[in-house]
């Protein structure tokens, strides 16, 4: 017989393997986005990042369940929803590059403090996790790949000379 585990075990258990298993697969393309040019790495971030919009299924109900705390469902909603526009919206603004720089930084500032909020929301709050109803898998199996491209946007942005488009010379040639 298996040990009792209980929910919120078994919810940070999820977590920490969705953060495993897409750090995994994320190492795996690491090396090709960093060899892209800039520009299309963080399109394809902005890509993925512009499904957020989906996060507003926090507020629906029936999808949650009744006793989710507000408090957390309508910040993860929103925080979520802003973040998928902005990245639309870098995503539309691509051949205006300021514009398209700029709604880069503002989707990845919104979406990772979207995320570290949610976060801080759901352990103040004691997050009942039987809660998320439908929405357990967007947090289990979207969030943490979420906040990898988020880091590895940021780390791409602050890499000298990112903002002009030029690769490094170090870079190897895509």
């Amino acid at each position: 017989m298996f040990p009792a585990m209980s929910p919120a075990f078994v919810f940070n258990t999820h977590l920490g393997l969705g953060y495993v298993a897409w750090l995994l697969c994320f190492g795996r393309f690491w090396p090709k986005l960093r060899a892209m040019d800039r520009l299309e790495a963080q399109r394809l971030i902005a890509m993925l990042h512009g499904f957020r919009f989906f996060g507003l299924v926090f507020i629906v109900p029936g999808v949650v369940g009744p006793d989710l705390p507000a408090g957390f469902a309508q910040f993860a909603a929103y925080g979520d929803f802003a973040t998928g526009l902005l990245a639309m919206l870098a995503l539309l603004t691509v051949g205006m590059r300021p514009l398209f720089w700029l709604f880069v930084v503002a989707f990845n500032l919104v979406g990772t403090v979207d995320i570290i909020v949610d976060y801080y929301h759901g352990v103040r709050l004691g997050l009942p996790a039987g809660q998320l109803g439908a929405a357990y898998a967007i947090v289990i199996l979207y969030v943490p790949i979420l906040m990898i491209t988020h880091a590895a946007s940021f780390y791409m942005l602050l890499r000298p000379g990112f903002a002009t488009g030029r690769r490094d010379e170090a870079a190897p040639a895509a």
